[in-house]
């Protein structure tokens, strides 16, 4: 993992740092959360300052260690001004996935980096497929890809079920953020990890499938 670069540095003490205030201020965690009535009023800026709030410490801890663990496989390969917009990009997308999804919910709210994340998450996997995940609850290490996949299709399942207080919808944009910005940005991926492109790509042809069918 290595050392921290100055922007994963940033986008974490941005994020501890809005978080703390909302944790402590409650009309500016609400003034600043992602609200599907206040954004249809024109708020835009909650499409973007949501994604530096939390609802506790563990949901921060587990999303900057998340960004931390990623960012650098992100950055030894794009740099770090591609990162950071693979990062701003991946959470709008994110954000705007959840608008899409819930645009029928005025009182629909949510809050996290989770989506900014995830979109780092799937850079990573797509810039370095071979690397190998260990997760708390299985002590044998996971290829990244079958990680990456099977989150989205747990997300794609909890989006359909609406599976605990989790936005499944804002994952997902995010990754499809990350996905799609990092392709932008190494083209080369097309001729050295064809088939990792198309692997990664399974899930989100699928939710488009399932939305078409009215599945979701």
């Amino acid at each position: 993992m290595g050392d921290l670069s100055l922007v994963t540095l940033v986008i974490i003490a941005a994020n501890v740092v809005v978080s703390l205030k909302g944790f402590n201020d409650f009309s500016f965690f609400e003034r600043y959360k992602f609200n599907i009535a206040a954004i249809t009023r024109g708020e835009k800026v909650r499409m973007f300052s949501s994604g530096f709030l939390h609802v506790d410490i563990a949901h921060l801890f587990f999303n900057m260690f998340s960004l931390y663990v990623f960012a650098n496989v992100v950055i030894a390969f794009l740099g770090n001004f591609k990162f950071l917009l693979v990062y701003v990009v991946s959470l709008l997308l994110g954000n705007l996935l959840s608008l899409y999804f819930h645009k029928n919910e005025p009182y629909y709210s949510a809050v996290g980096a989770s989506g900014a994340v995830m979109g780092i998450v799937y850079a990573a996997i797509l810039l370095q497929p071979g690397m190998s995940l260990y997760l708390f609850f299985i002590p044998i290490p996971i290829p990244a890809y079958i990680f990456g996949i099977g989150y989205m299709l747990y997300s794609i399942y909890g989006m359909k079920n609406k599976v605990g207080n989790i936005g499944h919808d804002a994952h997902f944009g995010g990754a499809i953020g990350g996905y799609i910005t990092t392709l932008l940005f190494a083209s080369w991926l097309f001729e050295k990890n064809l088939l990792m492109v198309i692997l990664l790509a399974l899930p989100i042809v699928l939710l488009y499938i399932l939305k078409k069918a009215g599945k979701l």
